[in-house]
């Protein structure tokens, strides 16, 4: 379940991150020339353009793209400093921000169900925006002091994301005109609608396409980390074509066959487009389900079969590590079901507005269960791991005595 749901979420975002992209390309030429309007195939080839960057970058040897890492975190968060400070300061609307009241008590209810519910759902860009905080983990490999490190990383980008996506959605609604305009607008693209609503065409046009930058870098990552986490699958064997998915380029030393694999994925998925908006927006769904799935999973496992047996690492979360992860387990056990939901109801709910997310994730997971009772269980034993696990065996500290043991009998033997 942990191995498959991680999985299937790795690989909706490349595409998802890129679809998101390739949009709002084509809105930002749709904005400078008013004659042009972009048709679905176009999206859909800009996307299989920017897949094909993504893979030849990622291609590229681990020193290059720890470079292109650092950029592109840089790039983030610049161009996050210049959205917080230029939306608000160079807004041409009178007056330039919302009232408090606007914002801290007007709801917007963009769904056909309750405001309360409505708001549940409304977690669901919130939740995809935050499920890479678990890349540091994939890439562990390739960095020093992972046990350190690792968990330090995703702490450090969870917090990251909460204080400046919190600052980012305060911008947005103290400087947003009309919210309808901006999700339904005639260019379909809200953050492109944002920008020209609030700072007018020229400056719209710069800020959002200082967003398109940092949305690259956003692809450039997920592409590497869920080609990392094809890679590692496929070394314990838990993949079907894992003997060609676990090649690593000998000049490159990178997974080179895995980065394609993830590609390939990217455009299979991205054939949705063409099914409509609803369908295509099932893979962000997917992405939040999945990775919330993948990373609770063992949480739920910790609490329930390993209990005290859980040898914790050197970075953790102390007494607290128990309540932490009974509220994580409850929050998704409630979330999840509230994502499956489509935004309307009764007469509205045709085959064009369902939420296909349930059909996505719970095929492809249902298939995954079945080739596991039907064919891998009879030779999967699990990750292949170079590292003893603590669980059911004796400390480290043990083991070093009695090798230091049987290291000085070995000595006496020897004089």
């Amino acid at each position: 379940m942990t191995g498959w749901s991680n999985f299937v979420g790795a690989v909706s975002g490349p595409c998802s991150v890129n679809y998101a992209l390739a949009s709002m390309i084509l809105t930002a030429v749709e904005i400078a020339n008013p004659d042009f309007t972009y048709k679905t195939y176009q999206i859909y080839l800009l996307m299989l353009a920017l897949l094909l960057l993504d893979g030849i970058l990622t291609m590229t040897t681990t020193k290059f793209l720890a470079r292109l890492n650092i950029i592109g975190t840089v790039v983030n968060v610049a161009v996050l400093l210049i959205f917080v400070v230029w939306m608000p300061a160079g807004s041409v609307n009178t007056p330039k921000i919302n009232s408090n009241a606007y914002v801290w008590t007007e709801v917007v209810n963009g769904t056909e169900w309750p405001d309360g519910f409505a708001f549940m759902m409304g977690f669901l860009s919130v939740i995809w925006t935050l499920s890479g905080f678990d890349a540091p983990f994939h890439l562990s490999e390739e960095c020093s002091n992972a046990n350190i490190a690792s968990p330090r990383a995703i702490v450090m980008t969870a917090q990251l994301g909460l204080y400046l996506g919190w600052a980012v959605i305060l911008v947005i609604a103290y400087t947003v005109q009309s919210i309808p305009d901006v999700l339904n607008g005639q260019y379909g693209q809200p953050m492109g609608t944002l920008c020209l609503q609030v700072l007018g065409k020229n400056a719209g046009l710069a800020m959002f396409a200082l967003n398109m930058i940092a949305q690259f870098s956003v692809g450039q990552g997920c592409t590497v980390t869920t080609s990392r986490i094809v890679y590692a699958y496929s070394r314990d064997g838990a993949l079907p074509g894992s003997r060609w998915l676990r090649k690593v380029n000998k000049r490159t030393r990178t997974p080179v066959v895995a980065v394609w694999f993830v590609t390939g994925i990217g455009a299979l998925l991205g054939l949705l487009v063409f099914a409509g908006p609803i369908a295509i927006g099932a893979v962000f769904s997917i992405g939040a389900i999945a990775q919330y799935t993948a990373f609770t999973f063992p949480v739920f496992l910790k609490l329930v079969v390993a209990g005290d047996k859980f040898r914790p690492g050197p970075w953790n979360l102390g007494r607290f590590s128990k309540p932490v992860g009974i509220m994580a387990c409850a929050w998704v056990v409630l979330i999840i079901p509230v994502l499956c939901f489509p935004a309307v109801k009764g007469s509205d709910l045709t085959y064009l507005t369902m939420n296909y997310t349930c059909l996505l994730y719970g095929g492809v997971m249902t298939l995954a269960l079945l080739w596991y009772a039907i064919d891998a269980r009879k030779w999967f034993k699990g990750p292949k791991i170079n590292v003893e696990h603590l669980i059911h065996t004796q400390s480290l500290e043990s083991e070093a005595a009695e090798r230091e043991k049987q290291d000085a009998l070995y000595t006496e033997k020897e004089e």
